[in-house]
């Protein structure tokens, strides 16, 4: 990677800027792409999925790591050609144009797989949700998101980011902020902060059906989190639910831990 241009030099070479509309924000210091795919390491060969790579800043981090085959994942066609610069022809580097929401992992890779990326703002919290409840289970994610998001990913009961994406994140994962990055960083700079989250599947994850009822429960609890669980949950049971999973009706849902929500998830499998 060392005899290619910088990323500016790419972007201003092919006329190229971010798009809004695609939430777009670009890393282009590869001190700072290096340390992500270090921290999202060591991958064995094993291949690694990034999405929304634009200039391919972190995609040049990940090729010179020990990940197998990299795999990219872009909607936006004009990034198509920087991208295919980087090709040494080693049949290492693959490139998928498509939105990362519709496309199917497990036809882009074989056994288990990473998925390193820095997410474009608009579609993170989906993608998440598509990777923690879908049919493919990545080896390991290791995301940038928003800072606000990456916070209510790793909320803990009490805190006043958690809530829905923390319990469902928490069911199926082992998560950990691992980095934080000032707007600067960016190019062009957001108005927020941001933040990579290390998320490892737990082997005793719940199953496909556990995982649904909890979504039900979960979206029911926090969709109204000021009300008691007697209330926000009337309608799948309410209080008898409550006392069936050994939870106090007059409870918040900001201050039931992960292990309370699968009770009630186990509890709505029974009729409450």
């Amino acid at each position: 990677m060392t005899d290619l241009p910088s990323l500016r030099e790419t972007l201003d070479a092919h006329g190229l800027l971010a798009k809004k509309s695609f939430g777009q924000h670009f890393l282009l210091d590869l001190n700072v792409t290096r340390k992500i795919v270090r921290l999202a390491g060591p991958f064995e060969g094993r291949a690694v999925i990034e999405v929304g790579p634009g200039p391919g800043g972190l995609t040049r981090a990940l090729l010179e790591s020990d990940a197998g085959r990299v795999v990219l994942v872009e909607k936006d066609p004009r990034f198509l050609p920087l991208l295919a610069e980087l090709d040494d022809g080693s049949g290492r580097l693959v490139v998928v144009e498509g939105d990362a929401l519709k496309v199917r992992e497990a036809e882009l890779v074989e056994g288990p797989a990473h998925v390193v990326s820095n997410l474009p703002y608009n579609v993170g919290t989906a993608l998440l949700i598509k990777w923690l409840t879908g049919p493919w289970t990545p080896h390991a994610l290791t995301l940038m998101f928003q800072k606000e998001v990456a916070e209510r990913i790793v909320a803990a009961p009490g805190d006043d980011a958690y809530g829905r994406l923390a319990v469902i994140s928490q069911a199926v994962c082992e998560a950990r902020l691992v980095m934080h990055l000032p707007a600067a960083a960016f190019t062009p700079p957001p108005k927020v902060a941001s933040a990579v989250v290390h998320l490892v599947p737990k082997a005793d994850r719940p199953d496909a059906e556990t995982l649904k009822r909890l979504e039900r429960v979960t979206a029911a609890a926090f969709g109204q989190r000021r009300k008691m669980l007697r209330s926000s949950l009337k309608t799948l049971g309410g209080t008898a639910l409550c006392e069936a999973a050994g939870i106090e009706p007059d409870a918040r849902a900001e201050v039931v831990d992960l292990a309370g929500f699968l009770r009630l998830a186990k509890a709505l499998d029974r009729g409450g």
